[in-house]
């Protein structure tokens, strides 16, 4: 007791632990919100090519014009479909417990949704996908980290770039690694240390995409990479760039096979979370 006031430390823990479920899902609404934007503007999109194509092919009717119209309209509508998957895709990996997950389609998916973003900024994706297990992540929260990984990518390298995407299994930790590089301009010495602090940034505020400066990216990125039992750590070189790497665990046997049945170099500088 001190000052008349009675401390109880399992009381405490148990508030603090509902303050982080509170902020985690602050930070997944928000994710959500940006999510809904950024999909909004891709379907605004594809819906002007529908549009402007049907007119064309309304206006005139000679059959090479039409069957080009036609072949736009069908590109556009192709390209809603795969929107459209992605978004459903994110649906079903709403839950909030760990579940074996392939990241090399999560990958995919949540590129669907950048693809426009990068042409727009000429950022070039490159792959380097391994054969690896699934692992044992939150989809959902996962896809939240590489949206802001790779809209942090996007944004470090303002004359475009190349941002490259990797996997790679690590069998002696039973890990995954994912890691997202840029050729962008690095992150200074001095600042390194400090990138997943809460409300630590780097930028001045939004960029004209409305994206960024809030400080609380790269912090909860940490906290739900940290939350499924993985760790974050990222490399820098000012001036050649920076990747993140995400060391995530791998799904066992039993998490994927529940019934049992049989189953047919950037620079030196880096800081671990």
């Amino acid at each position: 007791m001190q000052g008349g006031l009675t401390v109880n430390p399992s009381a405490l823990e148990n508030e603090l632990r509902l303050l982080k479920e509170d902020l985690r899902r602050a930070q997944s609404m928000a994710a959500l919100g940006e999510l809904a934007s950024t999909t909004t503007h891709e379907f605004n999109n594809v819906l002007m090519t529908i549009l402007n194509y049907a007119k064309l092919g309304l206006r005139h009717p000679d059959d090479a014009t039409r069957t080009k119209a036609l072949e736009k309209i069908l590109k556009a509508a192709e390209r809603a479909n795969k929107i459209t998957n992605s978004v459903l895709g994110m649906a079903r990996n709403r839950g909030n417990d760990p579940a074996p997950t392939d990241l090399a389609e999560l990958v995919e998916e949540t590129l669907v949704l950048m693809e426009k973003e990068m042409s727009k900024y000429r950022v070039a994706v490159e792959r380097q996908f391994a054969d690896v297990p699934k692992a044992m992540v939150v989809g959902n929260q996962i896809q939240q980290v590489l949206l802001n990984l790779m809209t942090n990518a996007r944004q470090a390298m303002p004359k475009g770039g190349q941002i490259l995407l990797a996997l790679r299994y690590e069998a002696n930790s039973d890990t995954i690694d994912l890691m997202v590089r840029d050729t962008g301009d690095g992150i200074p010495a001095d600042q390194l240390p400090k990138i997943f602090d809460r409300g630590f940034s780097t930028k001045s505020g939004p960029d004209e995409s409305g994206k960024g400066g809030a400080g609380v990216g790269l912090s909860a990125c940490r906290d739900i990479i940290e939350n499924i039992g993985g760790r974050i750590r990222v490399q820098s070189s000012p001036g050649r760039g920076t990747a993140f790497t995400l060391r995530l665990p791998a799904a066992k046997e039993a998490d994927t096979n529940p019934a049992n049945q049989p189953v047919v170099q950037l620079g030196r500088q880096s800081v671990s979370a």
